[in-house]
């Protein structure tokens, strides 16, 4: 009755209408079931004879109003699944004729460009009416369907073709080719940002087909690529110019697809199968010329580097020379893109000695790369540098030559951190290159020194970036650079962290301090005119960070550098201590930041290590000191030692703290049995907690003594770790029995970890539990100054619980046996794995 523009209408007002009762679903279930499920047929019998009329060419009214309909198949599917399965049924045909009559559509439309696609067109409502839109909903919609548990299986039964029409919608547009010949870079970020277009919702249906039907899925990719491949080839034999499309779809599904189908190839299944496809694949087409299909040869390379671990390594030598060929001929710019691509994957892994002389040539034509790329495309670049600088050792000259270019990127890009990062990745690795260290220097610290010495006069980011390339610069430096780098910006870096205002400089500030004394050591006093002058000042820098006024976002870095000085200046430190703790102490009070607390606490787990064997002079140290709102500052830093101790971040900091917990207890310090902490929270009545409940009646806690409260924390860095090695072995044979699921044989698992009859730990096992502790903590909180240079790094946590639970119970097992009492099941459990004979 009515024209196509109120029909959409009408269509948008049921598509909002579904929306906002699948939203009220979640409280109201009942009422709005009872109000859709009179609804699903008639709605599912008006879409069917939307859908069931093929697609027409340049008719975007009628994709409008079916753009509509799948909107509200959506909602349905997506909040109310249960209720229609049976109606759904009668949806697959029309759905079906849509989804194929829309592929001839739009490979005339848009992929050959020989029909009107209305791109980038708008209705008077503002809404899209292009055919990528109706088409990227299209593709939205089977998405939705393939990963519901209850109607995904409804297209199982025609996955393959499912799979084999969408590679097709995968093919490179007119329009595409068209931008991405004039400009490489909108290539390259188009590719990297996964934009919204057919391609992309294309490929994440394939990922959902995969993920959701898991070998039906993977089997029909693989037939996909198969009979596209042999299209392909004969479309080509017949003539057709547009054959290589086929083939880069093909292999752009492979590609984006390539960490499922691998992680499919590594349990066997059919794996020598895909190896086949992709070597055919990409062996037949390197024979086409670059020239003639550019990004053809573009995506050969990406398929490359995506399945090199499948590829022999013949065929991936092959490829490597290709590639480093491509780069230094003149070829159409997206085939150089393809080449870094697989350069950047392969290079890591090649034989050095043998690329060599090609590496060589490599310098040049990336430079020229570098210096055309915008800023979407200079991440590609530079990853490419990164690999091609640690691939060529051998020739050091060349190498830093480059290293102009790679600071002019650096110092254009420095308040960009993803291009400033990747920029400073490249310099480490030419400082890394034999020879390369002192040259690096002579380039960078005349332009650097000007910078830190008038900080004010610098723009935005210069002066912390400027920190940051020094700092990167004295990680791993030999003692003489280190003096060159001192020379030129010890006394400005001092002068900033005094001064500054800025958050950012102030942290990096500290962390190039922190690197300075960690190299230097001894040196850095002895470098200056006066060696306590110099002293003052890294004195006068703690002083400050630790000033209670200052934000807590500019002490953040404190905990580290206050390390470094206790650490390699000890004799210099021993002197300042009580001042030191008091002040750190006063810093944690005023702290807003719980990262700035946990960093406090290292320091002082450090110190609790440094005072062995009079770890009770170090607690007397502490009770006389005062601290505000508590006894003393023993009885305030442990209430917050016990509360942060589960929130420690990075394996060093876990076994410092963890370690000196343990010492505190072996003290036997009269005080610790005065300190009550904070224990586990009391329980309320039933019911559930609002907001206004939580105001009037707030958690309240039970109090534990301070040693039961550390034997808790203690056993739970056992549990913890043990509960790893259960979640973690699958893959080690000598824990294969671990995993049944009694309990019985989870005891057995305590036995192989517990001690023997003579007191000696069963090494392999407890190996085995430190392992994992440390993969698992190896995370972006470690400290790598830190985990480098203190040798306290080196403690198999695991083995030093086992130990002290041991000692524990054989000095006092009555002691321990009393705290057991209000330890909760897991925390004994994980005692007695390991006390069990």
């Amino acid at each position: 009755i009515y024209d196509s523009y109120i029909r959409s209408k009408g269509l948008s007002i049921v598509y909002s209408c579904t929306s906002v009762l699948g939203t009220m679903a979640g409280v109201y279930k009942t009422e709005t079931s009872s109000l859709i499920l009179p609804m699903i047929k008639p709605w599912m019998q008006q879409f069917s004879s939307i859908l069931e009329v093929p697609v027409q060419p340049e008719n975007p009214d009628d994709w409008s109003i079916r753009m509509e309909v799948l909107k509200c198949l959506n909602q349905f599917i997506q909040n109310f699944s249960s209720l229609m399965k049976s109606e759904f049924e009668v949806l697959l045909g029309p759905l079906w004729n849509t989804f194929i009559s829309s592929l001839r559509v739009y490979e005339q439309a848009s992929i050959e460009g020989t029909e009107d696609s209305y791109d980038g067109r708008y209705d008077s409502d503002g809404s899209e009416k292009s055919l990528d839109s109706f088409v990227i909903q299209l593709f939205e919609l089977l998405l939705t369907i393939v990963g519901n548990s209850r109607l995904g299986q409804l297209l199982l039964v025609n996955v393959k073709e499912l799979v084999f029409h969408t590679i097709a919608f995968l093919q490179m547009t007119e329009q595409q080719v068209h931008t991405w010949t004039t400009d490489v870079n909108q290539f390259i970020a188009d590719e990297e940002d996964a934009t919204y277009s057919c391609r992309i919702s294309g490929v994440l249906l394939l990922e959902e087909i995969v993920n959701s039907f898991g070998a039906e899925g993977y089997m029909a990719i693989v037939d996909a690529a198969k009979q596209w491949f042999t299209e392909s080839q004969t479309r080509k034999m017949s003539g057709i110019a547009s054959w290589w499309r086929l083939r880069e779809a093909t292999l752009f599904a492979l590609s984006s697809l390539s960490e499922q189908l691998l992680e499919t190839e590594e349990t066997g299944f059919e794996s020598a199968s895909l190896k086949h496809l992709i070597e055919q694949l990409v062996s037949e087409d390197s024979t086409a010329g670059p020239l003639e299909y550019p990004f053809l040869y573009a995506r050969i390379f990406t398929a490359v580097a995506k399945f090199s671990p499948m590829l022999s390594s013949g065929a991936l030598e092959h490829f490597l020379y290709i590639a480093l060929k491509a780069l230094t001929t003149n070829l159409p710019p997206p085939v150089k893109v393809g080449a870094c691509r697989a350069l950047s994957q392969l290079l890591p892994e090649a034989n050095k000695e043998v690329i060599q002389p090609q590496l060589l040539d490599l310098f040049p034509s990336l430079t020229d790369l570098l210096m055309q790329a915008s800023d979407e495309t200079l991440h590609m670049v530079l990853e490419t540098l990164l690999a091609v600088v640690k691939a060529a050792h051998a020739s050091p000259g060349l190498v830093e030559s480059i290293s102009p270019v790679i600071l002019n990127v650096w110092a254009l890009h420095v308040s960009d951190p993803f291009i400033s990062i990747d920029a400073l990745e490249v310099l480490e690795a030419i400082k890394g290159v034999p020879g390369c260290m002192h040259p690096l220097l002579s380039r960078i610290l005349p332009y650097i020194g000007p910078i830190l010495n008038k900080p004010q006069e610098q723009a935005d980011g210069l002066v912390a970036g400027s920190l940051d390339l020094i700092t990167m610069l004295l990680k791993n430096a030999p003692v003489d650079a280190i003096k060159a780098i001192y020379d030129v910006c010890f006394i400005a870096v001092i002068k900033i962290t005094l001064q500054s205002d800025d958050h950012s400089e102030i942290q990096n500030a500290t962390e190039c301090l922190s690197a300075f004394v960690s190299g230097g050591r001894e040196h850095v006093l002895s470098w200056g005119s006066d060696s306590g002058s110099t002293m003052r000042s890294l004195l006068d820098v703690a002083s400050r960070l630790l000033d209670p006024n200052l934000e807590s976002s500019g002490s953040l870095f404190v905990g580290s550098y206050i390390l470094q000085l206790i650490l390699h200046l000890p004799s210099h430190m021993a002197a300042h201590i009580r001042d030191l703790v008091a002040a750190i102490v006063r810093r944690m009070q005023s702290a807003q930041i719980s990262g700035l607390k946990s960093s406090l606490l290292v320091v002082f787990s450090r110190l609790v290590h440094m005072s062995v064997p009079n770890v009770g002079q170090f607690i007397d140290l502490l009770i006389s000191i005062p601290a505000e709102g508590h006894d003393n500052s023993f009885a305030y830093v442990m209430s917050e030692w016990t509360k942060q101790q589960g929130e420690i971040q990075g394996a060093y900091q876990i076994k410092v703290t963890t370690s000196a917990l343990a010492l505190l207890l072996t003290s036997r310090h009269n005080e610790l049995a005065r300190v009550h902490v904070q224990g586990h929270p009391i329980k309320s009545g039933g019911g559930i907690t609002t907001r206004s409940k939580a105001k009037s009646a707030p958690y309240q806690w039970v109090m534990l003594p301070l040693p039961t409260k550390i034997v808790c924390l203690l056993a739970d860095a056992l549990s913890e770790i043990q509960e790893q090695v259960l979640a973690g072995d699958e893959e080690d044979s000598d824990w294969e029995e671990v995993h049944a699921d009694t309990i019985d044989n989870d005891r057995e698992l305590l036995q192989s970890v517990s001690v023997s009859a003579s007191g000696r730990n069963n090494y392999e096992h407890l190996e085995a539990m430190a392992k994992v502790f440390n993969e698992d903590q190896e995370d972006q909180y470690e400290d790598d100054l830190l985990s480098i240079t203190d040798p306290l790094n080196q403690i198999n946590l695991s083995n030093y619980l086992v130990d002290f639970f041991v000692n524990f119970s054989r000095s006092d097992r009555q002691l321990l046996d009393h705290i057991c009492e209000s330890l909760n099941q897991s925390q004994r459990n994980a005692i007695q794995m390991v006390l069990q004979r």
